[in-house]
């Protein structure tokens, strides 16, 4: 299943479940990661799925080589025969371009002003978050005539600060680096709040426009979940504008 939202002025945003893909146990089914195991076969298959449902070309949707870093890079088109980057967001100003991220745990952030006509799509797991890798890709977004007070946030699903339990100094690291990130367990442990902190870098930068999935992947089984189940499928998040008028 596919949650699929559309902004009035043309920007969309989706997420997608594990549900109504091909893959095997225990990448069942709708598999979207092309390096976690799974068949490449399925992979594409569930590839074309999700997009032909959400009416996209899946030749026009653009994936990432996640790295747990801050790298932005500037798309206009698919990647063809060049070698994928090894980035964390992906940013356009191409109408009718799909950007891609996947996750299974992270929090997928999708982005979009659809005034200026540019969109972006980030990885922000924890090393990402703290790395500044959303600051980045709306620093990204202004320059290519973005404003902040018009971007539409997205965040996915992604584990709960109730659910993402760390060791204390890995917790006053991060928080050092985003207060709002520092979070306990459900069980009263140390935790990391990915999401919460996303949220608030948003904030600074003036993005007013954020609503979050409200999803915890490990807490449910609707979803991937790398830190519950480790060998697992991958879930995506596709931001795209309107295309241009024919």
């Amino acid at each position: 299943m596919i949650g699929h939202r559309s902004d009035a002025n043309g920007a969309h945003f989706a997420f997608t479940d594990r549900w109504g893909g091909v893959s095997a146990v225990p990448y069942e089914e709708l598999n979207l990661g092309g390096a976690v195991g799974d068949d490449p076969a399925a992979v594409l298959a569930n590839r074309a799925a999700a997009a032909g449902a959400l009416g996209l070309d899946p030749a026009r949707v653009v994936w990432m080589n996640q790295v747990h870093g801050a790298d932005v890079v500037e798309v206009d088109g698919p990647w063809g025969d060049a070698d994928i980057p090894s980035v964390d967001a992906i940013v356009t100003a191409r109408p009718g371009l799909a950007l891609a991220v996947l996750t299974a745990d992270c929090v997928p952030v999708l982005l979009a002003d659809p005034v200026a006509g540019v969109a972006a799509a980030a990885h922000a797991g924890r090393p990402g978050m703290v790395a500044g890798v959303v600051p980045a890709a709306v620093a990204a977004m202004t320059k290519l005539g973005a404003d902040p007070a018009r971007i539409v946030a997205r965040t996915g699903p992604a584990v709960c600060g109730r659910c993402y339990e760390v060791p204390e100094a890995m917790r006053a690291e991060v928080a050092a680096v985003e207060p709002a990130a520092h979070a306990e367990t459900s069980w009263g442990t140390p935790a990391v709040d990915v999401a919460a902190g996303v949220r608030a870098q948003l904030a600074r930068l003036g993005v007013r426009d954020v609503e979050d999935a409200g999803v915890c992947t490990l807490e449910s089984r609707d979803h991937y979940s790398y830190r519950r189940d480790r060998t697992t499928g991958r879930l995506a998040g596709y931001v795209w504008l309107n295309r241009e008028e024919t």
